[in-house]
């Protein structure tokens, strides 16, 4: 018998199988290097119309132009269900808000419903309302989302949190945000932001900064525009009609690696139809 057919002992395999990872993972991020950004729809945009037909919504927006959605503020669907509605339209799915409870209760069950949907990008709308009280409770926070990513890391997907303003402002003993201190108390490779840009922007938060400061770690954003108004009544239009400087945070996007920019309009003026469809063409004009 050759040595070279002698069977691996358990310690060579393991190194192998190490070996194998790693190339596969820098394979991986030369790819996301030098792969040009897309663009997708947040369904939340749709939700009033999807109330009362998800599947001609679905199909309304594909022949639209949309190819990608986020998935979020749909009708309660099985996860087979959502995914034949999703090819049935042409439509894939490349993230998901989600519940991090769930995942913290039922964590196979939630795993094997958004792989099936194909969501790998997950992340929730906000910190847990049990973790907002106070910093020592935002510090709890923090570690949950940092424990629940790297759960979710060995299994293929990839955990983000989505901001709002409220994540701006400061707790009194507190020098940073409180983004600033979710960002520092959790592994850049366990929670990525999830940059909702105009809430990002009406908080005083300049987006192109944040994004470059967060170079590496913000693969999926949130593309919104906003008119910030100094009482806080601040107005959501379509992409390119408000007051985000698109062509300085596409260039911040493209050296911090962001992935895809998913349009998200929580309101606006006319129907939701009116503004997805200013916004696709928007977006469809870009260089990312």
């Amino acid at each position: 018998m050759r040595a070279s057919s002698l069977p691996l002992s358990r310690r060579q395999a393991l190194a192998a199988f190490g070996t194998l990872a790693l190339a596969s993972r820098a394979l991986l991020q030369a790819a996301s290097q030098t792969r040009k950004a897309g663009f997708a729809l947040q369904l939340y945009t749709l939700r009033e119309p999807a109330k009362q037909d998800a599947a001609g919504t679905l199909k309304r927006a594909a022949d639209m132009g949309w190819r990608y959605v986020q998935w979020s503020g749909m009708p309660q669907m099985p996860a087979d269900k959502i995914r034949a509605a999703l090819d049935a339209a042409g439509l894939k799915c490349i993230a998901a808000h989600v519940s991090i409870e769930a995942f913290e209760t039922k964590f196979e069950q939630e795993v094997a419903f958004w792989k099936t949907v194909g969501a790998l990008d997950v992340a929730p709308g906000g910190m847990m309302k049990d973790c907002t009280k106070d910093l020592a409770a935002w510090k709890r926070g923090c570690q949950r989302l940092d424990t629940l990513g790297a759960r979710l890391r060995s299994v293929g997907m990839r955990l983000s949190f989505h901001n709002h303003q409220m994540e701006f402002e400061k707790f009194p003993e507190d020098a940073r945000t409180k983004h600033e201190i979710l960002m520092a108390e959790t592994k850049p490779a366990n929670l990525a932001a999830e940059i909702d840009i105009a809430w990002a922007l009406a908080a005083g938060v300049d987006p192109v900064a944040l994004i470059r400061k967060l170079k590496g770690r913000c693969p999926v954003v949130h593309a919104k525009d906003v008119l910030p108004s100094p009482d806080k009544k601040h107005k959501l239009v379509p992409l390119g009609q408000g007051a985000v400087k698109w062509a300085d945070l596409f260039a911040a996007g493209r050296d911090a690696g962001i992935e895809w920019y998913v349009y998200e309009q929580d309101n606006g003026a006319g129907t939701p139809w009116d503004y997805t469809k200013a916004s696709f063409d928007f977006l469809a004009k870009q260089k990312f």
